[in-house]
């Protein structure tokens, strides 16, 4: 199974617009793609070992390895195409 980590913080901007993104790729996507949000700042040591600098960042993870990485606010179109290019 594939697993996203969504790494946001409550006051940042595109971490709010993407939420909504989020939320509708994990329904698509039921069953195919784990989603765990990670508060950087309640966090820090996950942001840490994941070596987190800037927010949105989206880090896909499959068999336990990181796969991929992408940092940034997208729209749901560019953001569903990128998870499902790892499935």
């Amino acid at each position: 199974m594939l697993s996203l980590l969504d790494f946001y913080a409550n006051w940042c901007g595109p971490c709010i617009a993407m939420k909504p993104v989020i939320e509708k790729v994990e329904k698509d996507l039921e069953g195919k793609v784990t989603v765990e949000r990670i508060n950087v700042d309640e966090n820090p040591q996950k942001a840490q070992e994941y070596n987190v600098m800037s927010i949105p960042t989206f880090v896909l993870v499959k068999d336990g390895e990181e796969v991929d990485r992408r940092i940034g606010a997208m729209n749901t179109e560019q953001f569903e195409s990128w998870i499902k290019s790892h499935l």
